[in-house]
């Protein structure tokens, strides 16, 4: 079983100690480094070691968590973000997915359920992808740039890599290799490529570009 490195960022003492000390009793998971605020966080950064997924409060003193993720969105590095919050504002949540959070939980969540979350954002880059497209969608909070994307402007095994991303039966990129016939090697190259092109750093991100553009279905 392979051990899963986490990040906390939260401003309660007693909140860090508890959800690391839980945790790291189930064998899985490491509580690699902890912050007592946002600035603390992303004043340490870059990081030495990796993480597999960063847990963010919402609620902290001098920067909030919607704040920090906006900082994240400006560096180069990608950050696997679980957002927590105490109160359950739709719109704050959907804020936080533009600005590339992987997955939410309210704090009153069970341990079941956060290491739930935690195993499909470190597994699979997101959780619940289609929930992300549908609250964004809701809070009409997608970018808007001037510059419109046709399907023309990318490779037809481009947009077939894209489409797959974009199905609701959320396929990993293992699966959309043997769906495409390719290799998984292939399908990183067509990642990397849209990746570099369009300024996208994850599989959310490709999911929310495909449908501000309406380059694939379900967005057609």
């Amino acid at each position: 079983m392979e051990e899963i490195e986490l990040c906390i960022i939260d401003d309660h003492k007693i909140v860090r100690q508890g959800l690391k000390g839980l945790l790291e009793s189930m064998g899985k998971y490491k509580v690699t480094y902890e912050f007592e605020s946002g600035i603390a966080f992303l004043n340490a950064l870059p990081l030495e070691r990796p993480i597999d997924v960063y847990i963010l409060d919402e609620s902290m003193p001098h920067m909030r968590g919607v704040e920090v993720l906006q900082e994240l969105e400006d560096l180069p590095d990608e950050y696997k973000v679980l957002f927590l919050s105490q109160h359950v504002e739709e719109r704050i949540i959907a804020t936080a997915f533009q600005y590339g959070a992987r997955g939410f939980l309210n704090k009153s969540c069970t341990i079941e359920e956060l290491t739930g979350v935690i195993n499909n954002i470190a597994d699979n880059g997101y959780h619940n992808i289609m929930d992300i497209l549908k609250l964004v969608k809701k809070h009409n909070l997608l970018p808007k740039k001037s510059v419109r994307i046709k399907p023309t402007d990318l490779s037809s095994r481009e947009l077939e890599f894209l489409a797959y991303v974009c199905d609701p039966r959320e396929y990993t990129y293992e699966e959309i290799a043997r769906l495409m016939k390719v290799s998984e090697k292939t399908v990183d190259g067509y990642r990397s490529t849209i990746f570099e092109r369009y300024k996208i750093k994850s599989k959310v991100g490709l999911v929310l570009f495909s449908f501000k553009h309406r380059l694939t279905e379900p967005f057609l």
